[in-house]
């Protein structure tokens, strides 16, 4: 089950794609600074909040229950254990080794330990591990039994952070985080598995859960599937990178260079497909034409108050009961995706205005969680694609 961080607050989906923004422009910066430099059945409820969604599953023998924000865009696995030096308010009882039999520290000549981007040696692999946000994780990396959705399926020797020291603002609303990057430290690396895919039920349906599927569950067959190929950036393997060719607006393909979204041999630029960013950022140029055609095709008048954060928003008219928004057309290459409106225009009626959920940045451009909301995104690391499928996500 998944499901959004801020799903118990009574917010609008306007208010929490702010939050979400908070963390995003500051991750969009760090995840440029980085690039620069068995088969089991697992299912596991997520619900979407405060631009992240969050994950259920259980640790330890007994299990103790736990929630953590499903991020594609990292690998680490980690939440806050006892006793803790610093540790930010979480939703459940911090996690106490002392109380599970299954627990045990990983010495530092093993392969996880080494896969850490830094680690010392004391009692153990001890760890940091940061994030784009510039918030951080610092512990003992253990390994644990991880307990997964309703079927109670259970993934022994699991590697994770027991994190003693935690900082940072995102976190409040989990007890830690899955990284499903493709590095060797995450849970798709650790359980060995080809496929995983999740589904992201629409920011404003705050009690309404979907699913991340691990394994043979993830596999799907239809006739309105797009694949397109992922591709691999030695400078920043863990990332899940897809190629843009291009951007239609209301049926115009838009005069984009095809170098835009190129990878670069530096491993700079790029498009990575984030689950633990909320708005999709473009590269300048290339949101520079998205904006400008938006504002031609529109019809209503620019919002310049930037009261919202957002990069381009219209007021809305006061009479107004429906606005014809154009269609949005992502062209992946073998894959031309088409966004529900709701997956890129966002009203406010507090506000007055009408605003596009996406934003510029320089560099690297990510594809984010607004936009993949309703879609079945599936990761198969066998064939080296991903796919998108079509899909009302709080039926799954």
């Amino acid at each position: 089950m998944l499901k959004h961080v801020d799903s118990d607050k009574n917010l609008t989906k306007f208010e929490r794609i702010q939050h979400g923004m908070k963390r995003a422009t500051q991750r969009l910066e760090k995840l440029k600074a980085q690039a620069a430099n068995s088969e089991s059945e697992i299912q596991a409820p997520v619900v979407p909040g405060n631009g992240e969604f969050v994950m259920s599953l259980a640790i330890g023998t007994p299990p103790q229950s736990y929630s953590a924000i499903m991020d594609t865009g990292s690998d680490l696995i980690w939440t806050q254990c006892k006793p803790c030096s610093q540790c930010f308010n979480q939703p459940s009882p911090i996690f106490d080794p002392k109380k599970s039999s299954s627990f045990s520290k990983l010495s530092c000549s093993t392969q996880l330990c080494k896969a850490l981007p830094q680690s010392s040696c004391n009692d153990g692999c001890e760890y940091l591990y940061t994030y784009g946000d510039y918030s951080s994780t610092q512990g003992i990396l253990a390994t644990e039994t991880f307990t997964f959705g309703d079927n109670k399926v259970s993934a022994p020797n699991i590697g994770f952070g027991c994190g003693e020291d935690n900082e940072g603002d995102g976190f409040t609303q989990a007890s830690g985080l899955v990284g499903l990057g493709r590095g060797p430290l995450s849970l798709v690396s650790q359980l060995k598995e080809d496929q995983f895919s999740y589904c992201l039920t629409s920011i404003d349906s705050s009690q309404k859960t979907s699913t991340l599927l691990i394994g043979s569950l993830a596999s799907v067959n239809h006739t309105s599937i797009k694949t397109t190929p992922l591709i691999q950036n030695p400078l920043q393997p863990s990332f899940y990178y897809l190629s843009l060719q291009g951007i239609s607006v209301g049926g115009s393909r838009l005069p984009i260079k095809k170098s835009t979204f190129q990878l670069q041999d530096d491993g700079s630029g790029g498009l990575i497909i984030d689950s633990g960013t909320t708005i999709t950022y473009l590269e300048e140029t290339a949101f520079n034409l998205v904006k400008k055609e938006f504002i031609s095709q529109v019809g209503l008048s620019v919002d310049n108050s930037g009261t919202t954060g957002l990069e381009l928003c219209f007021s809305l008219p006061s009479d107004s009961t429906q606005v014809e928004v154009p269609t949005l057309l992502f062209h992946f290459d073998e894959a031309d995706l088409q966004l529900p409106a709701e997956n890129y225009m966002i009203a406010d009626s507090s506000f007055g205005v009408l605003c596009l959920a996406m934003g510029s940045s320089s560099g690297m451009s990510i594809f984010g969680n607004v936009q993949q909301q309703n879609f079945l995104v599936v990761h198969d690391l066998g064939k080296q694609t991903l796919s998108f499928l079509p899909t009302k996500c709080d039926q799954l």
